[in-house]
């Protein structure tokens, strides 16, 4: 029930007293609710109006109509000035409050009550009120007749609409502040009310404070306020609440927001356009085009809709998805991609909650949805056995997915629902978004269903070999190169710029792939970028081997596999130059080196492995004639400018070095001139720095090794074969008389070479050595 309650000024109330108070009451008024209600009554005329009104005018004096709730309790009051009180004195006013239980205004929003058949225009007589059991409310504010007002309204009130709708939600969403209504006619007033009650779901339009007409618009605690201009431009604007001068907006259409700064005066406003504002929430503006339209059906859609997502305290995100949520039902095309990924998200949150009307109305936007909502529409379709509506669903999310991964996942979700998939359009839908480079193609292959993988991978592909050299690179990750590897029946029907880019990822990582992807590779055509990428990483003999029995052809064929061998040969000499090693006399060396000379007879590769053969002999043959012929092989190829023949000889000087003397002398007498010079200048210089340059005193090995290189030096004179240079050598490092003493001792079962040793100092004393 519902109680009421009059208040006036009086000569002598029911307790007897003069004054303003309670004159009229429904019995059994919960305790508490009188005080509750006071701070309420109270009524100040405008500043503008007559002091002294006739009857005539107080007709024109505002009604303050309010509602707010007190004790949990809606309160509904409406306030009337009377002019004079019993004693002849003007200011007395009249106030007639409705405090209902809850339940009283469950269907009914508070606005509608404004011009209600219950309301008295003057006190009772009686002090007894009876209850009242309904809340009639009055016809002047049915949304039919307020949407005829607002078509027939000057100006552009949808405009003002869209406007008071954000201001509105935006106090109610942060639970304070207010916003102020200026109209000179408190009907304008009530009806912009009324408007905005319908505009919001019925739990926040509950929540809606409102009074109609306030001298003390600044003081006012409803979130909605009405006032006339003069209180307007007389109040203090503290708390700075947004203004709206309604009667000045409908005059004329403004383009900018009405909300006025605070500190301008209400003249200013009235011959300007305000300025600022920000962009129109699409709540707003949906809110607007329902009351352009008569939507009755749409304003009670938006409400139930913002319901779902959002509790009794008003939440802006709840309303912006039900208005995008309610522009898909409606088929419109300028719902942006968040705003309809929000759509579904909700959608899914509540989707047996979801009005059975969204869901068929959805159906008709399949085309132009997005992949989330097409998702989402598709789970409703399949749960409801609308096979045919699934399958475009389906269809809808393959086009709109916005990666592999998402069409991966539709592919997914159309199997395990047992929908109709199309794996040509799945291939399409793959091909679109690997050419936008949008294809992480390890993730999507995790999700995809096995009989899905072919036309996901073929139409990836195909996309690939579409798309620019960017996309290519950002796709074919070393990862997503190892996956399609995998699926070779795939790959091999590929398009062969693809699969190139492929196999060189794989030959460049996995070394004990390359001869086979080497073998896949040249079948496909000109393959030069990718055999060169592939053998970066120095090639081993035997596999350098293995790729000349698998692919002579190739190897004779492409520049970057025929220097493959040449590669395998300089580097081992280097080594065996550098360290002293014996790769170059390593069987998968000289096995190599037999087979160029066989499949690459002509050619850079046939000639190195000539001088690998020559450096063996070299290093090998016990008879110094074949070791000087040998040199001389070498000799000619760095003659050349060859860097392997050269690194081959030095490091064939520094094995033979450790051939007993005799040896020795025999290949320096064997060898050509030339040889046998370089040869002694290698063996000198290899000699350590105090045996090189004659000075002492010596270590044992270094004794040692200047000794025994005297003694070649002494038996190839013997011979009658000169060698300038180290026969200078010699008599410098044995001039020295520690150095002759330990040369007699190291030659004393020698006599002739001896005496061929003092010959050669001899020479050294008559040429003035």
């Amino acid at each position: 029930m519902a109680w009421q309650m009059h208040y006036t000024s009086a000569r002598s109330g029911p307790t007897g007293r003069a004054g303003f108070q309670f004159v009229a009451e429904t019995p059994g008024v919960p305790e508490g609710v009188r005080a509750q209600v006071t701070p309420f009554l109270s009524y100040r005329p405008p500043p503008d109006a007559p002091l002294s009104p006739d009857d005539g005018e107080l007709a024109r004096f505002p009604v303050a109509f309010l509602y707010d709730r007190v004790g949990g309790r809606p309160l509904l009051l409406r306030c009337r000035y009377l002019g004079q009180d019993y004693s002849g004195r003007f200011g007395n006013f009249f106030a007639h409050a409705v405090v209902a239980d809850p339940e009283e205004m469950e269907g009914v929003r508070a606005a509608e009550l404004w011009q209600a058949p219950l309301w008295a225009d003057a006190p009772s007589d009686a002090h007894e009120l009876a209850p009242l059991d309904d809340l009639t409310p009055g016809s002047a504010m049915a949304p039919e007749a307020l949407a005829e007002w607002l078509a027939s309204a000057p100006g552009d009130p949808y405009a003002l609409l869209t406007r008071l709708v954000d201001a509105v939600t935006a106090v109610l969403a942060q639970g304070h502040g207010r916003v102020v209504l200026v109209a000179s006619d408190v009907e304008l007033t009530a009806r912009w009310i009324a408007v905005l009650s319908y505009s919001l779901p019925m739990a926040a339009a509950a929540r809606m404070s409102f009074v109609t007409y306030s001298a003390d618009p600044d003081g006012a605690a409803q979130r909605l306020v009405g006032t006339t201009p003069d209180v307007w431009a007389a109040a203090q604007h503290q708390g700075s609440p947004q203004w709206f001068p309604v009667e000045q907006h409908l005059a004329q259409p403004v383009a900018q927001p009405i909300a006025q700064p605070v500190d301008q005066p209400v003249e200013q406003a009235v011959d300007q356009a305000p300025p600022g504002g920000g962009e129109e929430s699409r709540f707003a503006r949906t809110v607007a085009r329902c009351w352009r339209e008569f939507d009755f059906a749409g304003l009670d859609a938006l409400g139930e809709l913002a319901l779902l997502d959002s509790s009794s305290d008003l939440d802006p995100g709840g309303l912006e998805r039900a208005a995008g949520l309610l522009a898909l039902c409606r088929g419109d095309s300028t719902v942006a991609p968040a705003d309809e990924k929000a759509a579904a998200a909700l959608l899914a949150r509540h989707g047996t909650a979801i009005p059975d009307w969204v869901w068929r109305d959805l159906v008709a936007g399949v085309p132009a949805m997005g992949f989330d909502l097409a998702l989402t529409v598709h789970d409703w379709a399949r749960a409801a056995g609308a096979a045919d509506v699934a399958a475009r669903c389906v269809r809808r999310a393959l086009a709109s997915a916005p990666d592999l991964t998402e069409v991966a996942r539709m592919a997914s979700v159309a199997t395990r629902a047992g929908t109709e998939l199309d794996l040509a359009e799945l291939g399409t839908a793959a091909a679109d978004r690997a050419r936008g480079g949008a294809a992480d193609v390890p993730a999507a292959l995790r999700t995809c269903p096995p009989h899905a993988l072919e036309p996901l991978l073929s139409g990836t592909l195909r996309g690939l070999a579409a798309a620019d050299d960017t996309v290519r690179a950002k796709v074919l990750t070393d990862a997503a190169c190892d996956v399609l590897y995998e699926h070779s029946a795939v790959l091999r029907s590929a398009p062969s710029q693809i699969v190139a880019l492929v196999l060189a990822s794989i030959g460049r990582r996995h070394r004990d792939r390359r001869v086979a992807v080497t073998g896949r590779l040249v079948r496909l055509g000109p393959a030069d970028a990718a055999l060169r990428e592939i053998w970066e990483a120095p090639p081993t003999p035997s596999e350098c081997l293995e790729l000349l029995d698998a692919h002579p052809e190739a190897v004779a064929a492409y520049a970057p596999l025929a220097v493959l061998p040449c590669r395998v040969f300089a580097r081992a000499a280097a080594g065996d130059a550098a360290t002293g090693g014996d790769a170059l006399t390593a069987t998968g060396t000289l096995r190599l080196a037999a087979a160029v000379r066989v499949s690459l007879p002509d050619g850079r590769a046939a000639h190195d492995a000539a001088l690998v053969q020559a450096y063996a002999e070299a290093v090998t043959s016990p008879r110094p004639r074949v070791v000087a012929q040998a040199l001389e092989t070498l000799m000619g190829g760095s003659g050349g400018g060859s860097r392997l023949a050269e690194d081959a000889f030095t490091a064939a000087a520094r094995r033979l070095a450790n051939h007993r003397p005799r040896f020795r002398a025999a290949l320096l007498a064997a060898a050509p001139v030339p040889v046998r010079a370089r040869l002694g200048a290698r063996w000198t210089a290899d000699l350590p720095d105090r045996s090189r340059t004659g000075r002492s005193p010596l270590r044992g090995a270094e004794i040692a090794q200047r000794n025994e290189l005297v003694e070649v030096v002494l038996r190839l004179r013997r011979r009658g074969v000169p060698e300038p240079g180290l026969e200078a050598w010699a008599r410098a490092a044995a001039a020295k008389w520690i150095s002759g003493r330990q040369l007699e001792a190291y030659l004393a079962a020698e006599p002739e070479l001896r005496a061929v040793l003092r010959d050669l100092l001899g020479e050294g004393r008559a040429g003035g050595g």
